[in-house]
């Protein structure tokens, strides 16, 4: 029941304004990501020509391509939509009503509106461009994504497109029926993250529409938002709904997140307010299980941050094996475990640290999640083939078997695994867990869930258990109960003690509860068969509440663990928010000398004790009850003993409390007013400089705590900045030689789509230019730069004595019926002077004719050849004669 995906995630606080959708963020353009590969160029065409000019989108294709072949899908493209076409260069600028398309041989990711370019990733599976950009679109713009898969061969998109309907964008897929190839689009909508499956003219109609929702427009309201009422409200009745429905209550999740999810089906049923949206969802129990599994946000990858993984192995698993017992085995649990990809990860990671170790040692991994639809896929454990970009070929033959178009986790590994559907809020959680590894769970609930869910998980973990959350996610008011064990990676160990919530469930019905209520009594009556064992702790108990010295236990953040005797004497409860601190339950007169030993203890691991301490006694006894508080003073002794529990690395302490003897009162003597007065002044001031000592050694430890913490901030500041440079840098290896050829053959087929298109207007203007020198009525020859005839007219036959055959001969072997001298020389003469050459010939039945050579010139001002031309200028000549004669 979470995005597993990247943890920086584009979170918008997007509040409901005066009953209508809220509008996202101001100045944004929508940008639509269409994913192609085979056969996508008609695809690609049919929608440019359905969408309109003005719908203020982006639109950025991006299709597999040869990285070896020049693409011509630009040129393609712009005869078919007057929005502007352009090739992808580095830091283009994306703008409404503008198409623009992936160059070859690159990678493309997009950041503040930017399209950057990068060289093209050789992954470990297929070359997965659209995935990539995809990703990218979807953490940048959010709710401003929209993502398309047209024809294709594949899987690739699929993982894109999870990403932006996570994000809550709304996603497309070309219909089977008009798709060339159908693998991509098909993938893509067997995922479940597809909103609408249309041919490309249904899919041009419905971006147009979105384009004028509220939800993606373009003008902000200047008017100030308003959250919606708390009672009454659209988003509360949705809430009622979906818990009457599903069970799940919504109420106290990140409402960004909510309203994003809300948003989004909104969209897909052109719904523009959320009351009418509610209403809607009341009357229509299918949206109501649509719109629950998309609060669910089920995406995630395999080994979603690898550098967890060797933190488990390096950190979490040699602890784990070396606290094992021969009576149990090792338990591990994964939470909101989507469709399985993360406890499969965490189970392929154990195998791999235990090696040959893994088949003596019992395992079990638990993954659940709220979700019936993704426990059962989690199951099955059939994935698509874009898992190879996640999975190294090493695991992929070890641990997964290949099935048609995908991957299924192998039997052994499935048999390990037990999922089920789990409310981790709500239903009892597993217990006697070794590791429990929930990430990116917390990011979804309002702090009030996140402190629930870790005090369960404190509950469910054995002694020295550990924890791993999100890179994202932190203890927060909960860490009390875990030590760091690495923070970079979010990893935690159990402590054993420490105040915590109670976890929120019960095994019991509520008439059982109240039966075994200890204010009401046991449930039943003590068992007659009770034994001497049972007996012998009884004694011990009493005998250490009434006779033994007032102790207590603390852990290293003097919390209260446990206490023994009477306690009461020396500490009591504060007033306000009820507080287990040691500090807060000292008495006047503890509190600095308690916290100095304390520190000292812990500092140098040694036995501290301080004595004489001088307590007020509020009610002369001690009990703070009942009498009149008095200003009587009675004299404590303490102690401060360091205490290791077995292999724990957590330090507790003992503190033991003892009332001081009163010192021998001395023989009377008779003294002087002044001599009492000099000797009560001088106890005063041994009082005072004994208290000055003390206050000073209290500010040297508080300083010294100080510069450890800031320490600390720095060191963790570096480490930030250091998993920031790492998150920038993708490292992935290269695909294998069948998944290369099937990338090729994608390749190829867009370049044949291409060269096809292409061959086509190249057909049809040698068409045109065969009827247009077969309707000539002029002797025309063409001459390549290597002096052999390229082409000529059915004319030219006549004057040339040439046949079909000559194409290609030399102009030297040729024996023309016209006697013309130095044709050759003539011809290089043009080609190198780049003039034109005219003269008048005459045949031998003495006609006339204007003989012309020109230079060949191609489209760049080339010259590669000559051109002949010879035109009888008889009919000319003979009115010219007979004028002159006139």
């Amino acid at each position: 029941m979470r995005p597993k995906s990247d943890d920086k995630r584009n979170r918008r606080n997007a509040p409901i304004v005066q009953g209508a959708l809220p509008l996202a963020q101001e100045g944004g353009t929508t940008i639509v990501a269409i994913g192609a590969s085979a056969g996508g160029i008609e695809a690609l065409t049919e929608l440019m020509n359905h969408l309109p000019v003005d719908t203020g989108m982006s639109f950025v294709l991006v299709q597999h391509l040869d990285p070896k072949h020049h693409s011509i899908l630009t040129e393609l493209l712009a005869r078919k939509t007057a929005m502007s076409v352009t090739e992808v260069s580095e830091g283009l600028h994306v703008e409404p009503n503008h198409v623009y398309v992936i160059p070859p041989n690159a990678s493309m990711s997009i950041s503040d509106h930017t399209l950057h370019l990068g060289p093209r990733e050789e992954s470990r599976g297929l070359h997965m461009s659209v995935d990539h950009f995809m990703r990218s679109l979807a953490e940048q713009e959010g709710n401003r994504a929209i993502g398309v898969i047209l024809s294709g061969s594949g899987s690739d998109g699929t993982m894109g497109m999870a990403e932006i309907q996570a994000h809550g964008g709304v996603t497309f897929a070309q219909d089977a029926a008009s798709a060339k190839y159908d693998g991509m689009p098909r993938s893509a909508a067997a995922s479940g993250c597809v909103d609408y499956v249309l041919p490309p003219k249904g899919i041009a109609k419905e971006l147009t529409r979105i384009s004028r929702h509220p939800y993606l427009a373009r003008k902000i309201l200047h008017t100030a938002p308003e959250v919606a009422a708390p009672s009454g409200s659209g988003l509360n009745t949705i809430f009622q709904v979906l818990r009457k429905a599903t069970g799940v209550d919504f109420t106290h999740y990140r409402q960004s997140t909510i309203l994003r999810r809300v948003q989004r089906r909104m969209v897909v049923h052109k719904i523009d307010k959320i009351e009418e949206y509610a209403k809607f969802v009341q009357s229509k129990p299918a949206e109501v299980q649509a719109l629950y599994q998309d609060m669910l946000i089920n995406v995630t990858s395999f080994f979603r941050g690898e550098r967890v993984f060797e933190a488990l192995k390096s950190t979490v698993f040699p602890a784990v094996l070396k606290n094992l017992t021969r009576e149990r085995g090792i338990r591990i649990w994964t939470p909101g475990c989507a469709s399985g990809e993360e406890t499969y990860s965490v189970a392929i990671a154990l195998l791999e640290f235990l090696g040959d170790k893994a088949s003596q040692v019992p395992i079990q991994f638990f993954g659940t999640d709220v979700s019936d639809t993704s426990v059962a896929r989690a199951r099955n454990g059939v994935y698509p083939e874009n898992i190879q970009a996640d999975v190294s070929p090493e695991r992929l033959r070890k641990y997964f078997t290949k099935v048609e178009n995908g991957y299924r986790v192998s039997k052994t590994l499935r048999d390990m695994c037990i999922f089920a559907q789990h409310n981790v809020l709500n239903d009892p959680p597993f217990s006697r867990m070794d590791l429990i590894c929930c990430r990116n769970l917390l990011i979804y609930l309002e702090p009030v869930l996140q402190s629930r869910v870790i005090s369960l998980f404190h509950y469910a973990l054995r002694p020295n258990g550990f924890l791993v959350l999100g890179g994202s996610e932190g203890l927060g008011a909960t860490s009390n109960l875990f030590a760091v064990e690495d923070r970079t990676h979010k990893i935690f160990s159990r402590k054993a003690g420490g105040a915590r919530q109670t976890p929120g469930f019960s095994l019991h019905s509520p008439a059982e509860q109240r039966e075994s209520d200890p204010v009401r009594g046991p449930a039943k009556q003590l068992d007659s068969n009770w034994g001497y064992g049972e007996a012998q702790k009884e004694f011990d108990r009493r005998l250490l509440t009434q006779y033994a010295p007032a102790t207590v236990f603390v852990n290293e953040e003097m919390e209260i663990i446990h206490t023994r005797g009477n306690v009461n004497r020396y500490l009591k409860l504060a007033t306000g928010r009820a507080s287990l601190s040691l500090m807060k339950m000292a008495r006047e007169g503890l509190l600095v000398e308690l916290r100095n030993a304390m520190n000292r203890a812990k500092k140098e691991n040694v036995i501290v004790g301080k004595h004489n301490l001088q307590i007020k006694n509020e009610d002369g006894n001690g009990t703070g009850e009942g009498a009149p508080a008095s200003a009587s003073i009675r004299l404590v002794n303490f102690e401060v003993i360091p205490i290791t529990l077995g292999n724990s690395k957590e330090p507790y302490f003992m503190i033991v409390f003892q009332e001081a003897p009163p010192p021998p009162r001395a023989a009377l003597t008779r003294r002087t007013r002044a001599s009492e007065e000099t000797e009560s002044a001088l106890k005063r001031t041994v009082k005072l400089e004994e208290e000055l000592a003390a206050t000073k050694e209290y500010l040297q430890s508080v300083i010294e705590t100080q510069e450890a913490t800031n320490e600390e901030l720095q060191s963790a500041n570096e480490e930030i900045l250091s998993s920031n440079e790492e998150l920038q840098s993708t490292n992935e290896e290269m695909e294998t030689a069948k998944e290369e050829l099937q990338s090729a053959n994608e390749e190829l087929t867009t370049v044949n789509d291409e060269l096809r298109s292409r061959n086509l207007e190249i057909t049809q203007i040698n068409n045109d230019l065969i009827n247009l020198l077969s309707s000539t009525d002029i002797a025309v020859i063409m001459i390549g730069s290597d002096l052999t005839i390229r082409r000529f007219t059915p004319k030219a036959q006549k004057f040339l004595g040439l046949i079909p055959g000559d194409i290609g001969r030399p102009l030297a072997n040729i024996n023309p019926t016209i006697e013309i001298a130095d044709l050759q020389s003539m011809v290089l003469q043009v080609v190198a002077d780049f003039h034109t050459l005219e003269r008048e010939l005459m045949d031998r039945m003495g006609v006339h004719y204007q003989f012309k050579i020109l230079p060949y010139r191609t489209l760049d001002n080339k010259i590669d050849g000559a051109v002949i031309t010879i035109v009888d200028i008889a009919p000319e000549k003979a009115g010219a004669d007979a004028k002159g004669n006139s």
